[in-house]
């Protein structure tokens, strides 16, 4: 890189606009949708899609909701138009769905392009030329005045075109490339000429689509290039205003935003940012930013991650795992403190009267878009005892109480430091049970018990527990359930429990429900562990838990 870069580099010109509005506008409805999927996303990858792949991918996006559909520059490939034909000739468009196509202003190309369509219920021809100086000098060597005479004569060709056809309901688009970089005052002054041909109206919609197809400067430099040309345009009222943001800065979604906070009313990009370079426009993470702030895009994407699989295998394109929203990794959490604080979100939302979604560090519900909360925290050494406290809680119904969830995470810690890796659900269930047994993994087994009152503060307790090969029958009095059982098993013991704490509560809200029971025992006023059972029974499982907190190595070798 170079120490001093401008040098080689100079920013591009912003536009004097003093008196902006778009600052103090909020995004209050869902813009007009166009995938471009089929069209630009296509032509950006290394192998192109199949007629076949084109079709499939096509009826996901009428899932998906899209109204309008760029599906190809048919003039450029017999792929791309034999495919125009297919949806034609095997009705497979919607009635209340407009295909768009794509053609340089070019009349040999464009007559290809109407050749495509014949039939077409409804369509919009879009047109493009180069205008930017950097094209005009570079590229073409043409003056503006060639530009402008190119876009108007390729323009009346396809207003000539259209009326020759009025089984179909036209729409005109023209694209002024690259509008973010091309003077003000020449955008305007040739986007007018085309509209002066195509004299738009209910009956002869148009879309002027101002692009910024090389991001070349910030986002709100792009919004004021927007306000701006919304305010001198002289058809303003006559035409929708598109955009159609590359992601070359990285600012592509922010570019769509501000620019419909300066007037625009449609945007085109693709699912996940496919595209030219660094990509198109993000359309799904547009879309769920409007969701997450309460706006309806009218898109459906309820099941995104089947959404992501089947994109995946068009595009032959992996998406990031922390790809916004769509990712593998959007939702979850490593950081202890994150997790800790996710945790308490959704234990507050249980308890909450208010329908709002609010959990610390999620935007929004990841249920909306078809994912479970498993992702959400993930445990590794960076994480701390809300991540498995979470985890058994979410999948196993288990609420530790708060210094076994210290005690668990410490185990959970030095496994992860060791290996270096993460623990998934599955090993992290079972090393619970491999240390306080929950289930049939305990050494101690309860087979049996009673008690009976032999006074008002004192119980008898008799019970059958098994150990190995061997069967041990207890009897203790004390006066209550634990201490009773306490007392039957100090004979078998080198040192006696003392019970530090105990908790219990049921994993379902249903009379038949099973219920966890925690037992905390010190033996011999230094070691401490935990026992955990699970039973029907909750006299039972705290028995059993009682049973679980017990070394093995404090029990008396020859038990009779």
């Amino acid at each position: 890189m170079l120490l001093d870069p401008s040098a080689k580099y100079q920013p591009y010109p912003v536009i004097a606009l003093a008196d902006r509005t778009w600052p103090n506008k909020r995004l209050m409805q869902s813009p007009r949708w166009l995938s471009t999927d089929l069209r630009d996303g296509n032509q950006a990858l290394a192998e192109p899609m199949s007629v076949e792949r084109k079709v499939e991918f096509w009826a996901l996006l009428l899932d998906c909701g899209f109204k309008e559909i760029e599906v190809a520059f048919p003039a450029a490939s017999e792929t791309d138009f034999q495919f125009v034909r297919q949806l034609i000739d095997e009705k497979r468009i919607p009635d209340d769905v407009t295909i768009q196509v794509i053609t340089q202003a070019r009349p040999d190309l464009i007559t290809r392009t109407f050749e495509a369509l014949q039939g077409v219920q409804r369509a919009t021809i879009h047109l493009y030329n180069a205008t930017a100086p950097l094209f005009r000098r570079l590229v073409f060597q043409q003056s503006k005045a060639d530009i402008i005479k190119l876009a108007v004569a390729a323009s009346q060709q396809i207003r000539q075109s259209c009326d020759a056809t009025p089984g179909t309901f036209w729409t005109y688009q023209y694209s002024p490339e690259t509008f973010c970089f091309t003077e003000p005052e020449f955008a305007l002054e040739i986007c007018q000429a085309v509209t002066e041909v195509w004299q738009p109206s209910s009956e002869r919609p148009m879309i002027i689509n101002l692009p910024s197809t090389v991001e070349v400067n910030t986002p709100n430099v792009y919004a004021d290039q927007i306000e701006y040309f919304c305010r001198q345009f002289a058809y303003r009222e006559r035409v929708c205003i598109s955009v159609h943001p590359h992601n070359d800065q990285g600012c592509g979604v922010a570019s769509a935003e501000l620019a419909l906070l300066a007037g625009a009313e449609r945007v085109e990009g693709c699912l996940f940012g496919n595209g030219e370079r660094t990509g198109n426009l993000c359309l799904v993470t547009l879309a769920m930013n409007l969701y997450s702030q309460g706006i309806s895009p009218q898109l459906n994407f309820s099941e995104l991650p089947g959404i992501v699989e089947q994109v995946e295998k068009f595009n032959q394109i992996p998406v990031h795992p922390r790809h916004p929203y769509a990712g593998k990794l959007a939702f979850t959490a490593f950081s202890g403190s994150h997790q800790d604080a996710i945790k308490k979100g959704f234990t507050a939302r249980e308890q909450a009267i208010s329908p709002l979604w609010e959990i610390p560090y999620l935007l929004i519900d990841p249920n909306d878009i078809g994912c479970d909360y498993e992702a959400v925290i993930r445990v590794n050494s960076q994480s701390g005892k809300s991540g498995t406290a979470w985890m058994l809680e979410q999948n196993h119904g288990l609420k530790l109480p708060r210094a076994l969830q210290q005690a668990f995470s410490h185990h959970v810690q030095v496994i992860t430091d060791q290996s270096g890796r993460e623990m998934t659900l599955a090993q992290v269930w079972q090393l619970f049970r491999q240390l306080y047994g929950p289930y049939e993994q305990a050494v101690h087994q309860l087979v049996d018990y009673r008690t009976e009152s032999v006074d008002d503060n004192r119980i008898l307790f008799h019970a059958q527990i098994t150990m190995a090969t061997k069967t041990i029958l207890l009897e203790g009095m004390g006066n209550g359930l634990l201490s009773a059982a306490v007392n039957a098993l100090t004979p078998y013991l080198t040192a006696v429990p003392i019970i530090e704490d105990y908790h219990e509560h049921t994993l379902g809200r249903q009379n038949e429900s099973r219920s966890a029971a925690y037992i905390l025992c010190t033996i011999g006023g230094k070691q401490s562990h935990w026992g955990v059972s699970i039973d029907s029974d909750i006299a039972r499982a705290c028995l059993q838990a009682l049973l679980n907190s017990l070394p093995a190595a404090i029990w008396i070798g020859n038990s009779r």
